[in-house]
């Protein structure tokens, strides 16, 4: 496998005796001895594949499996309470793809999931200089998936690409109740942007996801968030998967 791979496994066995336990999960910056069966559920392993079959360029061995696993978990709650479904950051569909396959989202005909994002390129002119200076451009290198994105969700009648940027396109979101927002736009003004549109609209016991909440090159997302949620008399509950999750009360 070579000596990346090699260096890979003895720091396993090295963390391995560490903590004293097998690690039941060791991928995307988390490592845990604890309970990780969802992996190994049939309902899971089929989302999951479908969403690191999506045209993401990220390489062929992508492991987001507890992240992608905490959005799917988000969609089913959703579905227990009205509204409609929206994510604001989309690419390839990774997140997207997952939930609707996880919740079988095809049969849910009273609902549409509207799937917000350029598609191509994170607008550099949207980013604070915080950010510019911690690299959040020189990181995130995208690509056009527009057409692939199209290709992905087309099996799905009640999945709608709204492209174009955000905050521009938020009116074309027609809902007046949102039971799911996921936001991963990668910088604070569009993210703050999204939420403040959509907080009214979110019904109670509505979830929000935020993908990159626990990362260090976005604490100015985080401060944000924070910001946003104590203005609002919530909290964001921050995930080891880097995630933090908002509910609407």
């Amino acid at each position: 496998m070579g000596f990346a791979y090699d260096l890979f496994r003895a720091a396993l066995r090295a963390a391995n005796r560490l903590v004293g336990s097998p690690l039941t999960y060791s991928q995307d910056g988390l490592y845990t001895i604890h309970n990780a069966d969802f992996l190994r559920d049939p309902r899971f392993v089929a989302a999951n594949a479908q969403a690191v079959a999506t045209d993401h360029g990220l390489g062929p061995n992508l492991h987001l499996e507890w992240r992608i696993y905490v959005c799917c978990w988000a969609a089913a709650h959703a579905l227990r309470h009205p509204g409609d479904f929206v994510e604001c950051g989309v690419h390839s569909g990774i997140y997207s793809r997952a939930a609707v396959e996880y919740v079988q989202f095809e049969k849910a005909a009273d609902r549409k999931f509207y799937l917000l994002d350029t598609f191509e390129a994170l607008p550099a002119d949207q980013l604070l200089p915080e950010e510019v200076e911690i690299g959040v451009s020189e990181h995130y290198k995208y690509r056009d998936v527009l057409a692939s994105a199209r290709t992905t969700f087309a099996p799905y009648p009640n999945v709608e690409l709204v492209p174009g940027r955000v905050p521009e396109t938020l009116a074309r979101v027609p809902s007046t109740q949102i039971a799911y927002l996921s936001i991963d736009m990668n910088a604070v003004v569009p993210e703050i942007a999204a939420a403040e549109y959509f907080w009214d609209k979110l019904v109670p016991g509505a979830v929000v996801v935020l993908d990159d909440y626990g990362w260090r090159r976005h604490i100015a997302q985080k401060r944000g968030f924070d910001r946003f949620a104590a203005e609002r008399g919530v909290s964001v509950l921050s995930l080891p998967t880097g995630q933090g999750l908002i509910f609407k009360s």
